[in-house]
């Protein structure tokens, strides 16, 4: 049963995974024209361990920017694991305190969407599963930067040849898993307009909390939709005459 949850727990992180391989990459071959070393790129990958806020870090420090500012800015974008935690916790609950403060760890992204399906489709979060899933992830992580920290150079600018839309494709391919849920296009459209207007009018990194703000007010406003129908049981067989 464990070793069975185990390779659930890797099968489930493998897709999300495969699509991220190039957003590790790109993030090691960025800190590593910006001048980190290798050491200082693992460091950061190890404990930051969310890749939108620390290429907005690494960007910031190319910039001289004040160590406080700095540590605001990574705040404000990884401001949505706020809720994510705060989302996820209903599915975990059954989960000791140090196990859910290390499962909020390993809550990046595709943890998140992937362990919500799960629970949503009546399966349960067990400790096996959560944490083959975020380890395969972490470790895999670790190794795509550094592999595009060895050999970013080699390609120069990423951005020059357009690779850093990968982000974005990364984030809309995970917003798009939800498209099923419940008041989903208005919640998506109203953070589209508030971020893009955050970006033009504040600037960044902060459009990505407030996207996420505007996204929580609209849904919380909707009405609630119809209840779920409970599934009627089987009526019993009739036994031979």
């Amino acid at each position: 049963m464990t070793r069975d949850e185990m390779r659930a727990g890797m099968r489930a992180a493998l897709p999300t995974l495969l699509a991220s391989l190039p957003f590790g990459i790109l993030l090691g071959a960025v800190s590593a024209n910006m001048g980190l070393s290798i050491g200082e790129i693992l460091l950061m990958n190890m404990t930051i361990y969310a890749g939108a806020s620390q290429l907005v870090g690494i960007e910031l420090f190319n910039h001289a920017i004040a160590p406080w500012l700095v540590v605001l800015s990574i705040v404000a974008v990884n401001f949505r694991h706020i809720l994510y935690s705060a989302a996820v916790t209903k599915h975990i609950d059954h989960f000791t305190l140090g196990q859910k403060m290390l499962a909020f760890f390993f809550l990046v992204d595709p943890q998140f969407a992937e362990s919500v399906k799960r629970s949503e489709s009546g399966r349960k979060i067990t400790l096996t599963w959560y944490f083959s899933f975020g380890l395969f992830f972490y470790v895999v992580w670790q190794i795509t930067a550094l592999l595009g920290a060895l050999f970013g150079k080699m390609v120069g600018d990423p951005r020059a040849l357009g690779l850093d839309v990968l982000l974005t494709v990364y984030f809309l391919g995970l917003v798009l898993g939800f498209r099923a849920k419940d008041k989903w296009l208005p919640t998506v459209i109203a953070s589209a307009v508030a971020s893009t207007a955050a970006w033009h009018l504040v600037g960044s990194p902060w459009h990505v909390s407030i996207g996420a703000l505007a996204g929580i007010l609209v849904a919380a406003a909707l009405p609630l939709g119809p209840a779920p129908q409970p599934v009627p049981e089987a009526l019993p067989r009739p036994e031979p005459a």
